[in-house]
Formats: structure tokens, C-alpha cells, sequence
């Protein structure tokens, strides 16, 4: 599909006017559709999940046809979204203050159709999922010219970096966040759940939009990696009793009955000879950023495990409760050489 020849110059056209509502949830619901800001966030999408991106809108440098694409990384990522039949829009970088102030140079526009729906091999059986796996990285690499303008061919995209699915699934953890409320959070905690290769990610109860534009550009790329589910409290349980997902909850105080297990005695657990493969792939719980998890949350929980503070600080912030959490569990798991079945 060709790069259109228009540079689109008009910031009050309807178009234009159409995306940069998408920033507004009741907007992306009537539409169907969500935005993607920044070289980051629209590289992963393009490369992938190409199915579930629309259109592509790149700053340029003037308002005629033959203008070259203002940033080298943005012309790049058109040529790869050429490459994979996603249509590309010129636009002027006053229409591009109009859509985005956080784009930097490109924008994609996903069809929220296509990213709520399968599972993904999770077995959801209720709730949305984003669907998306890191091995969809199969996209033709483009780049540009000397003079940022775009240039596509047929070579296929290999970033080694990302790993492969066995290297990703190796935890079999899924994480699971209840009642998170703050965008930047929910972005940043998917950014760490895949870091940690989770198998996915379920948001509980009354979270926040994950289509939120503040928490696709926190997530960095990773909404694009795994599947994100939402569930309401009860279909939560319901599904990891059903799927044998035993449900580790992160919690520092624990309740009065049932005081928290201490994050190094578990790992240290893991390491006795057999000790991990005597563990199901859990699903790793953690609450909301003021109030932790209820107590009758608590209640449902098969463990309850706490990171120990060792300094003066009263306690850890949500982002980085899971990845102290999380990355250590998934050092330990990939340390056993454990596999998710």
C-alpha cells in the first residue's frame, strides 16, 4: 500500500479531528479505534501486531508532496508499516500538535476490534485480552535515505533482543493487578510483566483504560507483546481456579490470620532440589497503588508473600513492588530451568 501523496495541512479537518479525540475513552469506544504515540509504542505495534494497526501519520518537512519525513526513526517505521500494507499519512507538524503532544514525529491509529479478543493460548475463557505475542515480530524492515525519506523492501525483521516464545513463557508466571488506578502505573507494570517473560497480564476489577493513550506510551511497546485481559473480582478467581493457576498475592501486611510468607524464603524454597517444579505457574496478585489488595481479597488468595525492606523507607510503590517481585521470581524460575507447560 502506497504512502499517500497528500501532506495533510489542516488541523480542524474532520480526520484529524477524529484522532485526536482518541484520546478521550468515550471517543475510542465510539470509533473503535485507539492511538499509539511515539517511534517506540508504533515500531512495536507495526512490527507486532500489523493486523491491528489502521493508519500511520508521520511529521514532514513542509507541505508538499515530495516532503521528506522530519525524523530519521519515524521514516524508518513508515517503511516498515509500508511493508506490511499499513496505509501512511503524511502531515504537517502543526496537524501533528493537534493529534499529539507526546508523538514525536508518528502516530499510529489501532482498531480496538482487533486488539480485544483472543486469548492467546491463556485460556481467558472470560474477560478482553489484548491478544499479541513477541513473536509476531515478522515484519519487512524499511529504513530511509540519506534524506529521511522512506525507503521499503522485502527483508524480514530479526531483533534477538526480544528472545523467543520458549525464552519468553520459561516463568509461566501471569501477573495481575487489582483496582489500579493511575495510567502511568498501568503502563509501567506491563512494561515489567514482559521483562519478566509473564505469559500475560490480567487487570482486576475497576482499573484504569488500558487503551488510555498515558498508559500505551508508558508500556513502551510491551502492550504489543503479550495479552492483556480484564476481568471483574469474581471472574478472576473463578478463571485461575478453573485454569489450576494458583494465585500468590503481594501484600506487605498481610491479614490477621494469615501473616505474609517472605519473598527470599520463597525463592529460597524454589532452589531446593525439586523445589520449583513442585510449584504450578502462578499468578502473581498485586493491589491498588494507595490501598493494596481488601482483605476479602486476601481471603481467596492461596499465599500471601511480602518484600522485605531492609532500610528506613515504610514501603515500595506499585511499579516497583513487581519488578522487585517479578524479575526475581523469573530469575529464579529460568535459574531451575523451569518451562510453563
Amino acid at each position: 500500500m502506497p504512502i499517500s501523496a497528500e501532506v495533510l495541512t489542516n488541523p480542524k479537518a474532520e480526520r484529524i479531528r477524529r484522532v485526536a479525540d482518541l484520546a478521550n475513552r468515550r471517543s475510542r469506544e465510539r470509533y473503535g479505534r485507539f492511538l499509539v504515540e511515539g517511534p517506540q509504542s508504533v515500531r512495536e505495534a507495526v512490527l507486532c501486531r500489523p493486523d491491528v494497526v489502521r493508519d500511520v501519520y508521520v511529521t514532514v518537512d513542509g507541505d508538499e508532496p515530495d516532503s521528506p519525513i522530519s525524523f530519521v526513526a519515524a521514516a524508518k517505521i513508515a517503511g516498515q508499516a509500508l511493508n506490511t500494507g499499513i496505509y501512511v499519512h503524511k502531515i504537517t507538524a502543526q496537524v501533528m500538535a493537534r493529534i499529539s503532544t507526546d508523538a514525536q514525529g508518528i502516530v499510529a491509529v489501532g482498531d480496538l476490534g482487533a486488539m480485544v479478543g483472543s486469548d492467546s493460548g491463556v485460556g481467558a475463557g472470560v474477560g478482553e485480552t489484548t491478544g499479541g505475542a513477541a513473536d509476531r515480530r515478522a515484519a519487512a524492515d524499511g529504513g530511509t535515505d540519506e534524506n529521511g525519506s522512506v525507503v521499503h523492501n522485502d527483508a524480514t525483521h530479526n531483533d534477538a533482543t526480544h528472545g523467543d516464545a520458549d525464552a519468553r513463557g520459561a516463568s509461566g508466571m501471569i501477573a495481575a493487578f487489582w483496582q489500579v488506578r493511575d495510567p502511568g502505573n498501568a503502563g509501567t507494570v506491563i512494561r515489567v510483566a514482559d521483562a519478566a517473560g509473564c505469559r500475560a497480564v490480567v487487570f482486576v476489577d475497576d482499573c484504569v483504560d488500558m487503551f488510555n493513550p498515558k498508559v500505551i506510551r508508558a508500556t513502551a511497546g510491551s502492550l504489543f507483546h503479550l495479552p492483556v485481559l480484564t476481568m471483574r473480582t469474581d471472574e478472576f478467581f473463578d478463571w485461575a481456579k478453573n485454569g489450576d493457576r494458583p494465585v500468590i498475592a503481594a501484600d506487605v501486611h498481610g491479614t490477621e490470620l494469615r501473616r505474609p510468607e517472605s519473598l527470599p524464603d520463597v525463592l529460597a524454597a524454589w532452589a531446593q532440589p525439586e523445589g520449583i517444579e513442585r510449584e504450578p505457574s502462578p499468578v502473581v496478585l498485586f493491589g491498588n497503588e494507595a490501598r493494596g489488595l481488601a482483605d476479602d481479597v486476601l481471603a481467596r488468595v492461596g499465599r500471601i508473600v511480602s518484600i522485605p525492606i531492609y532500610g528506613r523507607a515504610e514501603s515500595l510503590n506499585l511499579a516497583t513492588s513487581a519488578s522487585a517481585m517479578l524479575m526475581s521470581m523469573a530469575m529464579a524460575a529460568h535459574r531451575a530451568g523451569r518451562h510453563a507447560a
